[in-house]
Order: C-alpha cells, then sequence, then structure tokens
C-alpha cells in the first residue's frame, strides 16, 4: 500500500515515504551529481583547450616611427632620415610610418584564450598562421627577406624622392634573387648587374621580361652581366609558365632589383623593422627635409604605401592594424594607398580622416591642402574611390 500526504506537513509533522519513493530521490540525487561533476569537467576541459595553441597568429598595430623624427639605434639616438650633399630644411610635426606586430609564429603560436580576446579587438587581426608564416620557410628566413625589401624599398624612396626634386642618376637593373632550381639557379647570382640579353640591351624589368619572352624556351639565350664589376656571359634556356594575369610566359627564376647611383647621400636608419610598406613615407620624408617649409604644415600626418622609382603607390598589409596605430600615435590624416581602400571603407576608427593617394604627386597634393586648409574636402578619398570602382 502506497503512503502519501495530500498536503505538505505542519510544522514539527513527519514525512511519511515509501521504498520506492526513497529510491526515486536517490537516483535524482546521483542523477544532479553526475551533471555537476560532468559540468565540471567539461569546464575544466574548456579552460585547458584555451590555452592549447591555435593555428593562427594575431597581427596588431606596432611602433610608429616619424620619419621627420630621430630613433634609437645601439642606444644611440640618430635621425631617421639623413641627407648629405645637398640643403636640408627644418621641419615639423611628422609624417610617421607604421608598422604591424605579429603575435606568435610558427614555432610558438597564440592560445585560444589569445585569440578569443583578439576577436573582441577591433584593432586586431586573426589570421591563419600560413599566411604570415608559410610552410618550409622559417622565422629566421622571413625576417631575412622583410629585411632585403626594406632596403629594397629605401632605395626605391630616395630614387623617387629625387626624381620629384628633379636629380637625374643612373640607375641598372640587378638580380635581386635567385629561385632554388630555376633555370638561372648557378649561373647568375645575387647583385649580378644585367646588361643584355641577345645582344639587346636591358635596361629595367619590363625590356628583360621582353627579351626573354622573344628568346623563347627552345633555346638558351646568352645574358651579358657584371658580376662585381666583371664583365661575363651565362647561356640559360628559359622555361614556360603563367603569369598573374594567367598568360603564358618564359620565365629564368629570378627577381629583380636596380641599383641607384645617387648623386645625394640619403641615409635612413631604421633597425628591427622589414618588408616594403613604408616606401612612400620614406620619400615623403626626404622630399620634406629638401624643400622649404613644413609639407605637412605642422600638422601631424600618417600613411602607408609601397612606392616604386617612379612615384607609383602601391598596396600593402594590415591597413586596418595601422589605422588604429596612426590614431593613437596622434595623427589626424592618413594616407591609404587606393588599391587599398576595399579595406579601409567601413573600418575607420574615430578622430582620423584618411585620403586615398596612388601617387607621390597625390600624397604632396593631399599634403599641401593638409597644410593650407584649403581643398581637403575636394581630395580623394576611399569611400569615393570605391564608388567610381
Amino acid at each position: 500500500m502506497s503512503l502519501f500526504l495530500e498536503h505538505p506537513p505542519q510544522p514539527g509533522a513527519q514525512a511519511l515515504y515509501t521504498e520506492a519513493d526513497i529510491a526515486g530521490m536517490e537516483s535524482a540525487r546521483r542523477r544532479r551529481n553526475r551533471g555537476w561533476l560532468a559540468l565540471a569537467v567539461s569546464v575544466v576541459i574548456l579552460l585547458g583547450l584555451s590555452f592549447w595553441p591555435s593555428p593562427y597568429v594575431i597581427q596588431q598595430p606596432g611602433p610608429v616611427f616619424n620619419t621627420l623624427g630621430s630613433v634609437t639605434i645601439k642606444d644611440k639616438e640618430v635621425p631617421l632620415v639623413t641627407v648629405k650633399d645637398a640643403k636640408t630644411y627644418e621641419t615639423s610635426g611628422s609624417l610617421d610610418m607604421l608598422t604591424v606586430q605579429a603575435v606568435g609564429n610558427r614555432e610558438k603560436r597564440p592560445s585560444w584564450f589569445e585569440v578569443a580576446l583578439a576577436w573582441f579587438a577591433p584593432s586586431k587581426a586573426i589570421v591563419p598562421v600560413e599566411s604570415v608564416f608559410p610552410e618550409g620557410v622559417t622565422t629566421e628566413e622571413r625576417e631575412a627577406e622583410n629585411a632585403a625589401l626594406m632596403v629594397d624599398s629605401q632605395q626605391d624612396a630616395v630614387a623617387a624622392a629625387l626624381t620629384e626634386l628633379d636629380y637625374e642618376f643612373p640607375a641598372q637593373l640587378a638580380v635581386g634573387q635567385v629561385a632554388d632550381g630555376a633555370p638561372a639557379d648557378g649561373k647568375l647570382k645575387v647583385d649580378d648587374e644585367i646588361l643584355a640579353v641577345n645582344d639587346v640591351a636591358v635596361s629595367d624589368l619590363v625590356s628583360l621580361r621582353k627579351a626573354i619572352a622573344e628568346n623563347g624556351t627552345q633555346s638558351a639565350a646568352v645574358f651579358e652581366v657584371a658580376r662585381a664589376g666583371v664583365p661575363t656571359t651565362v647561356s640559360i634556356t628559359p622555361v614556360d609558365a603563367t603569369a598573374a594575369d594567367g598568360e603564358s610566359t618564359s620565365i629564368i627564376g629570378v627577381a629583380t632589383k636596380v641599383l641607384y647611383d645617387f648623386p645625394v647621400d640619403v641615409t635612413i636608419q631604421l633597425d628591427n623593422v622589414g618588408g616594403p610598406s613604408a616606401g612612400m613615407m620614406f620619400a615623403l620624408g626626404i622630399i620634406d627635409k629638401m624643400t622649404p617649409g613644413a609639407l605637412n604644415g605642422g600638422e601631424q600626418v600618417a600613411g602607408t604605401g609601397t612606392i616604386d622609382a617612379e612615384g607609383v603607390v602601391g598596396p600593402i598589409g594590415g591597413i586596418r592594424q595601422k589605422l588604429y596605430g596612426a590614431v593613437d600615435a596622434g595623427a589626424e590624416y592618413f594616407l591609404a594607398p587606393e588599391a587599398n581602400c576595399n579595406e579601409v571603407v567601413g573600418h575607420v576608427p574615430d578622430g582620423i580622416r584618411v585620403l586615398s593617394v596612388a601617387t607621390l604627386d597625390d600624397a604632396l597634393a593631399a599634403l599641401d591642402a593638409v597644410a593650407s586648409s584649403k581643398g581637403i574636402d575636394a581630395l580623394a578619398s576611399c569611400e569615393l574611390a570605391e564608388a567610381a570602382g
């Protein structure tokens, strides 16, 4: 016979339960305990996994350097840009170049907990580790490549600045890198000056590509080079390859650079910063030091972008992080490569105005408007560039 109470027991009364009731309550208690235990184990596992290395790295704003100012090299403060053999002038304000830091690398990746925190920070980006540190390339090799790109960008910046200032100087195409196993491997060396191909003089990358294409892949092309000042010839048979635009082309497997003989001695000193993205700001800093007055009117201006000897400004990576770096440094204006505008629109932090530039002349026009406070609204912006596109 089952015993039960129709009403709750009164104070002091004793509840009556059957063995079945007691067994049921004990089973429920055990289920609750197992549930709490499972929850506790899950929390412990999640906490443990949160500190497990992720397959990502975190990009965030890095140090900001004023190309008109100074930097510390080996515990000594020196000008970032120094110009000799030409008259220089006082500058004011700033022309800031920006950097991006990568938190983590292939050997030491950020934890899932760090990735989760970065997800909520608009100044940070989470990217696959392979996009920053390619497989098969060590951190040391990547740093060496970025250092080489920095040196090349500085030379191109000097060339662009001096060209803008109407200086003339000779330039010679040279080998910048030779791919392992490529037709040129073992035949051409870094810094070899490429003078001619099949008795046809070459002066730039366009003429070199044309000469290689005209030779084709059926026979060897004769390259006339100067190696450490000594003329020599090498025979290289190009191979077929597919260019970035999908077209078939002939290659020998080298990357080129340009060696300049400048009439003005320009030195750029900057440690532990790599890549080509500061080229435009280097060029502007050089021009500012070599011309009367302040290009920026004494304002704080930041910017980024590669540059070539003709003054063409190219796209860079990490522009959103650089925008936040510029704001943190106090810049009110930001010069952005036109080719990066699709990454800029909708992601501009408060307190800074972004101006779109495609050439060094565009950048100089923007600085002139900033300095005079006239015509700024008529300048190109990323919003207008995107609308036009």
